[in-house]
């Protein structure tokens, strides 16, 4: 039970998709979760898709009916920053913007114990400036889960240069307690999946773009002629393409590579507000 054992209590910053899905897997393993968010819409949403998720799981036999109970009882919603200060380790999970990010770092610095260790869930942002940002660089991570987190079981752990091995090695130990494999990048832009995955989303919407194909034979292509379980264009809705578009961006204005830089066609879906699934109307309509 080594991942209780370094962490007794979890604060989650962020209840959008992936905030709300490492909250239910940490609560999912008894662990105390303070799910954190200003805006309370957003909250009673992250409540009702966490709901929807277990009760799923269940249905399916993942989990026991009383693993749904005690897994949501285990998570406390607020939108008081304040209560992430008890908390032995703090994830961020809120958008992909590096201002916004060190802004809440350097705020959570500021009301955090010396001994509580910092984690991102950062797609792209390279994490020794996020670290800077903390005041505590020997005790920030990178800890990038997959969408949907209750399914998806990879982490991406990134440890920056100034990253302890202590930091890195507590938190293997809560992954491994969280029943998650691990996969280690170093500290480059867009790290390992969202270095490989991206490129292959843009081309997609280039392609798309240049009229060479539909958006439906663009997928069914990829999923019958790669055995992907989904197509790229669906997969950027389902990720939201406003992240998509930042996560290009960082990764093209850090590395200068030609092909990172963003499809003209994805900007215009994200200028339109085309968000994907998040919005109900993205390269699909829902």
């Amino acid at each position: 039970m080594l991942g209780n054992q370094n962490f007794k209590s979890i604060a989650v910053v962020g209840a959008g998709q992936m905030g709300s899905g490492i909250a239910q897997v940490c609560a999912s393993q008894s662990i105390p979760v303070s799910l954190i968010d200003l805006n309370i819409d957003q909250l009673n949403k992250s409540k009702e898709s966490i709901c929807k998720s277990l009760e799923k799981l269940a249905a399916k036999g993942i989990i026991k009916e009383g693993e749904k109970i005690s897994g949501l009882e285990k998570i406390k919603f607020s939108q008081d920053l304040k209560l992430s200060s008890k908390s032995d380790l703090i994830i961020e999970a809120i958008v992909e913007d590096e201002n916004k990010k060190k802004t809440l770092w350097k705020q959570l610095d500021q009301i955090s114990s010396p001994q509580t260790i910092f984690a991102s869930n950062t797609s792209s942002i390279p994490i020794a400036r996020l670290a800077q940002a903390s005041g505590r660089p020997e005790k920030f991570i990178g800890l990038h889960f997959m969408n949907p987190v209750p399914i998806m079981n990879v982490v991406e752990i990134i440890p920056s240069l100034s990253t302890s091995i202590e930091t890195k090695n507590q938190v293997l130990a809560l992954c491994k307690f969280l029943k998650k494999e691990t996969i280690e990048s170093k500290d480059f832009p867009g790290f390992i999946i969202n270095r490989i995955l991206m490129p292959m989303i843009n081309e997609a919407f280039t392609v798309l773009n240049e009229n060479i194909a539909s958006a439906e034979d663009i997928d069914n292509g990829m999923k019958l002629g790669t055995k992907q379980p989904m197509g790229p264009l669906a997969l950027a809705d389902f990720i939201g393409l406003d992240t998509c578009l930042a996560i290009l961006t960082v990764m093209f204005e850090s590395t200068g590579k030609t092909h990172l830089k963003p499809s003209p066609l994805l900007q215009q879906y994200v200028d339109l507000n085309w968000l994907g699934r998040k919005t109900n109307r993205g390269v699909y309509h829902y």
